[in-house]
């Protein structure tokens, strides 16, 4: 796939954005979910919807979402890039599980005063005892708790192991280049710690419902994801009453992301990412613009 610059025009231009990707496209051979897609996927069309809230919360907005039964799309700036923020967790937990037995997870991790970083509620309360690495997991899942998210970091040996889990599993889009919190410094044009909406569903899809994980491991992932406390506004706001397993993200220029699986009422579930950022390193994030993006893409995918 080929990489696409994480250039803005700005908010001047963000008006009259007219470059929109809404194509279909194959299904990845990597880690097919149990649903079988369709041979040919059909992209459904929520244009005009993303338009209409580009234009709302004065954002760029990236989305796709592929319902696993039937294999219909919905792709907006899918091929865009964004930084990913904390979104990469589940792909760092993901790669310590595949290399650890579960019967390692309760060994301890431990670590020192000088490695806690900012937003770290949970792995800030155990430095002198340090915590189970399946307890580490948890934080930064369940808490995207950044020391955690760094302790992740080290057992896969920097942001070079996790390249070499995503590209494991087919992902040559996504990019790590730092821990935390320096991956959240972004700026327009930046491609360090990007990926696409496209790039972060797939491989989202491999980890939490394809084989990059065998059943067992894949539990204790989704499980742990399905009690996110961080997105409650975001897409669990989109579907409301559906159960979600999913990991947000926040960094400069506006940045808000949510990644996600949803299991609508008696269907196979729909895989979705939502990333938005904004025009200037100040901007507010605003989740109602996940949250909205995600019962448009649901609605389109209906």
């Amino acid at each position: 796939m080929s990489v696409t610059s994480r250039r803005w025009t700005g908010r001047a231009a963000l008006l009259a954005l007219s470059v929109v990707s809404l194509a279909a496209c194959s299904t990845p051979a990597p880690a097919q979910p149990p649903a079988a897609p369709a041979a040919t996927p059909v992209a459904a069309d929520g244009r005009a919807d993303f338009e209409q809230l580009e234009r709302a919360f004065t954002a760029r907005l990236g989305v796709y979402a592929v319902d696993t039964a039937t294999g219909r799309e919905v792709a907006f700036r899918s091929e865009e890039r964004f930084a990913y923020a904390s979104t990469h967790k589940v792909f760092t937990a993901g790669g310590v599980l595949q290399r650890t037995p579960l019967a390692d997870l309760d060994r301890t991790v431990t670590y020192s005063q000088k490695d806690l970083v900012s937003n770290s509620p949970v792995t800030e309360k155990h430095v002198a005892t340090g915590m189970p690495l399946r307890a580490v997991i948890d934080a930064t899942l369940r808490y995207s708790d950044n020391t955690g998210g760094n302790l992740l970091f080290r057992e896969l040996g920097g942001p070079e192991g996790l390249n070499a889990v995503l590209r494991g599993i087919g992902d040559t889009t996504s990019h790590a280049d730092r821990i935390e919190p320096l991956l959240n410094d972004t700026a327009p044009g930046d491609l360090r710690d990007t990926s696409t909406p496209r790039a972060l569903a797939v491989s989202l899809r491999a980890f939490a419902l394809g084989d990059a994980l065998p059943e067992d491991k894949r539990k204790v992932l989704v499980d742990i994801m399905r009690a996110n406390t961080t997105g409650d506004t975001n897409i669990r706001a989109g579907v409301p009453g559906w159960p979600v397993a999913d990991k947000t993200g926040t960094a400069g220029y506006g940045t808000r992301n949510d990644i996600g699986v949803v299991w609508p009422p008696d269907r196979a579930p729909i895989v979705i990412s939502v990333l938005t950022d904004r025009a200037t390193a100040d901007a507010k994030i605003d989740n109602k613009l996940l949250a909205e993006a995600t019962a448009a893409a649901v609605k389109a995918l209906s």
